[in-house]
């Protein structure tokens, strides 16, 4: 089957994963839910980010996943924390590669100040070693970019799906989401569901982000294996809203 058939089919199964939970949630209202799978992965649309090829409505920027290394106890939940921030609008950009793209791409379109310290080292305490400044004027230098994010990808609706597997090289929750990459990027192929002429990823430093027109950086430049798709089918069924 081609590439466009499986986006097809692939954004159906989002369609039906959307009506077992009722629409997608925002980051924004993350804290007011309490029925979160302990794991599974997640798929970020844009609203202004629409399809072409393969249908109509929101495309997808980012799936991403948690704890794939043996042993994690990591949780969908704290994941989708990191990505949020904290509510009060701050967050750590060094604990979340997502955040980290999306304030680089802001600093680069001019919709924020920029910030020299941001992405240095991976923790703010060997930035602050590094850049030779007090740890805490290194937050506040920061701060504006953490909230401009925030604000940003708290209004990004998302659908999440329940895969509750062991962490591990076999993690079914690791087959999905590197496929489901490999299917919606465009990097180094002809573009399906290009994103638009505004898109903030064209704003990125990483050519990965800007020619796959992704929030991603890896496996956009593989092959997806079409087989995800019956995995992923197998596993959108089951997903439900908790009461």
């Amino acid at each position: 089957m081609s590439r466009l058939a499986d986006l097809i089919r692939f954004y159906q199964l989002l369609d039906q994963l959307k009506q077992r939970l009722g629409g997608p949630r925002t980051l924004a209202r993350l804290s007011t839910f309490r029925d979160w799978p302990d794991r599974g992965l997640y798929l970020f649309f844009e609203r202004a980010e629409v399809r072409k090829e393969s249908g109509s409505g929101p495309r997808v920027v980012r799936v991403g996943t948690h704890g794939l290394g043996a042993g994690s106890r990591s949780t969908l939940r704290q994941r989708l924390g990191q990505h949020r921030g904290r509510a009060s609008g701050g967050g750590n950009h060094r604990g979340s590669i997502f955040r980290l793209l999306v304030g680089q791409a802001l600093m680069a379109r001019g919709s924020i100040e920029p910030c020299a310290s941001w992405g240095i080292k991976e923790d703010a305490g060997k930035a602050s070693a590094a850049l030779k400044m007090d740890r805490a004027d290194l937050a506040i230098a920061e701060a504006p970019v953490e909230r401009a994010v925030t604000n940003y990808i708290g209004g990004m609706p998302f659908l999440w799906i329940d895969v509750d597997d062991e962490p591990g090289p076999a993690s079914l929750r690791g087959f999905i989401e590197r496929n489901s990459i490999a299917l919606l990027s465009s990097h180094e192929r002809a573009p399906l569901d290009p994103p638009s002429s505004n898109w903030l990823g064209h704003s990125s430093d990483r050519d990965r982000v800007r020619c796959s027109g992704l929030w991603n950086q890896r496996h956009v430049g593989e092959t997806h294996d079409p087989a995800f798709l019956d995995v992923l089918e197998r596993v959108v069924h089951p997903t439900e809203r908790r009461q």
